[in-house]
């Protein structure tokens, strides 16, 4: 199994997170619908954030 299936695989949304995907997310932020919001991290990771990976058996 890939690193990539296996990070998939974990995420909260089962999928890895595109270019497209983060571009959204700055694309929002410097819209003028964002005017009023200050100082935010704004998470584009499918629910990766916090994960913690275990070592594969046998590395």
């Amino acid at each position: 199994m890939s690193k990539l299936t296996r990070l998939s695989g974990l995420s909260g949304l089962k999928a890895v997170v595109t270019g497209g995907a983060s571009g959204i997310g700055l694309s929002y932020l410097a819209s003028p619908a964002a005017a009023s919001v200050t100082g935010i991290a704004l998470a584009v990771d499918g629910g990766m954030q916090g994960l913690r990976l275990r070592p594969a058996v046998g590395a």
